[in-house]
């Protein structure tokens, strides 16, 4: 298929759109150098993704402000250092402080006028309301880890997603996913058998960052190196 064969595009959100590691590393970074502790932003970001995952799989109904505090506790728990109920409080509240990617709401704006484009997001609805402000299109759908019941990569927001995309009249191969994280995203999108593109945020950068290690099979039918780079060729 070619990208334009398309009708409809599924979106993960954080990662791909907002630029959660940015958003992760502005509190992470000032509570490691508050406890004078030796690790850099890499480590940081890999040693907090395990445990946000962990978490996640382990209390899948959990508001996603709790998860992100517990995960941050977690996080303290391993590397020596505590981490006061105000720094949990203020990273779990932090989703809608976390930025844009500069190329998100233009890449968004020219592919809403050929496409349907649908969230499929890991956080609750209230902090996806507040990114979408920073994001500036009207989405067609919206499926958030409260709507569900659970986090990616649990099979959950695929199979809503199948049930959204039949509501909204959209034919069965015409769906597209779009996603950064292949632990999150293009792990499940293959077991539900969708197509799905790559936007490689991280192509610049070594390691795995603020998205765990897949262990779950995983492919993707086209890589791009950003938003901006998708829009231009599933725009045309």
């Amino acid at each position: 298929m070619e990208l334009t064969d398309f009708d409809a595009l599924s979106f993960d959100c954080y990662g791909t759109l907002i630029d959660w590691e940015a958003g992760f590393l502005s509190l992470l970074r000032p509570w490691a150098d508050e406890h004078d502790l030796a690790i850099d932003d890499e480590k940081l970001l890999t040693t907090y993704a395990r445990h946000e995952a962990e978490t996640a799989r382990q209390y899948p109904t959990a508001p996603y402000p709790e998860v992100l505090a517990a995960a941050f506790r977690a996080t303290g728990d391993e590397l020596g250092r505590p981490v006061s109920e105000a720094w949990q409080r203020a990273f779990g509240s932090s989703v809608p402080d976390w930025p844009a990617f500069a190329d998100s709401a233009g890449a968004l704006a020219r592919l809403a006028e050929r496409y349907r484009l649908i969230i499929v997001s890991n956080v609750d609805r209230a902090g996806f309301a507040a990114s979408n402000k920073r994001l500036g299109v009207t989405f067609d759908a919206i499926i958030t880890a409260e709507d569900v019941g659970a986090y990616k990569p649990a099979m959950h927001h695929f199979t809503e997603l199948r049930t959204r995309t039949r509501q909204l009249g959209i034919a069965e191969g015409k769906l597209l996913h779009v996603a950064q994280s292949l632990f999150h995203d293009h792990a499940p999108a293959r077991a539900a058998g969708l197509p799905s593109a790559w936007i490689n945020r991280r192509h610049e950068a070594p390691g795995w960052g603020a998205t765990p290690q897949p262990s779950d099979p995983y492919r993707y039918d086209w890589e791009f190196p950003s938003m901006q780079a998708f829009a231009e060729a599933a725009a045309l």
